[in-house]
C-alpha cells in the first residue's frame, strides 16, 4: 500500500488513491459525529472556536450574498466574540415572500452548501488546492468590503491567513483533507445552533431564520427548522458519499 503521506507523484487533477481516502472517510464521520455532540456543550464552544466563527461567517454571508443575488444591497456584516454575528442587508421591492423568504433561508443553509461544496472540491489534489485558496481569499476579501465589527476585523482575516497557509505551505495530501475537514465542521455547523432553527424569536434582533420563513411562507418556524436540519444531514452524507465513491 502507497504511503498516503508521500502524495506529490499523483497528478495534480488526479483523485485521492484508494487507500487514502478509506483512511480519511472513517476519521471524518468520526469527527462530525464528535462534533455534533461537542457543540452540544458549553464546553464545545470553547474547543471548537474557530470552527464557530467560520461556521457564523458562512451563515452571514449567506444571507447577504443571497441579497444580492437577488438585487439588494449587502451592507455590512458583523461579527462577535461569542460566535453570533449578524448581516445587514436590504431587499429589492417587488420580490413578493419568496425573495425575503430565500434570504432567510441562505443564513441556515450557507455553511451545509458551502461544506458540500468544499468536500466535493477534495475529489482532486488540484481542486483542493485552489477552493482553500478561494476560502482564504474570500475571508480577506469579505474583511475589506463588509466585515465591520472589531472583533471581526481581527478573526475572519486571521482565519483566511490560516487557510491560505494551509493551501501554500503544506503537501497535497493535506490539503485534500482540510478542504474535506472544514466542508465538514460547516454541514455539521447546523447542529450548533439546533436550538436557534426551532426558535421563534433571535433575543434583542427580532425573529429567528426561521420563524421570518414563517412569515413569508406560512407553514410554522419548526417545520422549516426541522427540514433545514434534515437536508444540513443529507447534504453532508450525499457529498462524502461522492467524495468517496468507488472508482
Amino acid at each position: 500500500m502507497r504511503d498516503p503521506k508521500n502524495l506529490k507523484d499523483f497528478p495534480p487533477f488526479a483523485e485521492a488513491p484508494p487507500e487514502f481516502e478509506k483512511m480519511g472517510l472513517n476519521w471524518l464521520v468520526g469527527a462530525a459525529v464528535a462534533t455534533a455532540i461537542l457543540w452540544q456543550f458549553p464546553a464545545g464552544d470553547y474547543i471548537l472556536y474557530p470552527f464557530t466563527i467560520l461556521a457564523t461567517w458562512f451563515h452571514e454571508m449567506g444571507h447577504g450574498l443571497m441579497a444580492l443575488m437577488l438585487g439588494g444591497n449587502f451592507q455590512k456584516l458583523l461579527i462577535f466574540s461569542n460566535g453570533s454575528g449578524v448581516a445587514s442587508y436590504t431587499m429589492r421591492s417587488g420580490l413578493g415572500p419568496i425573495g425575503p423568504a430565500l434570504v432567510a433561508a441562505a443564513g441556515p443553509m450557507g455553511p451545509p452548501i458551502a461544506g458540500a461544496a468544499l468536500i466535493l472540491a477534495s475529489r482532486s489534489f488540484k481542486t483542493a488546492s485552489l477552493s482553500l485558496k478561494i476560502l482564504g481569499g474570500f475571508l480577506l476579501f469579505s474583511t475589506l468590503v463588509w466585515v465591520r465589527s472589531g472583533f471581526g476585523l481581527i478573526a475572519v482575516p486571521l482565519l483566511g491567513i490560516a487557510i491560505l497557509a494551509v493551501a501554500l505551505k503544506t503537501s497535497r495530501g493535506v490539503q485534500g483533507f482540510t478542504i474535506q475537514f472544514l466542508g465538514v465542521q460547516a454541514c455539521v455547523s447546523t447542529y450548533h445552533q439546533l436550538n436557534y432553527l426551532f426558535s421563534y424569536r433571535a433575543g434583542p434582533l427580532g425573529l429567528s431564520d426561521t420563524a421570518q420563513m414563517q412569515r413569508y411562507l406560512f407553514l410554522p418556524y419548526w417545520f422549516w427548522g426541522g427540514l433545514m436540519a434534515v437536508l444540513s444531514l443529507v447534504i453532508l452524507v450525499q457529498s462524502l458519499r461522492v467524495a468517496y465513491r468507488s472508482q
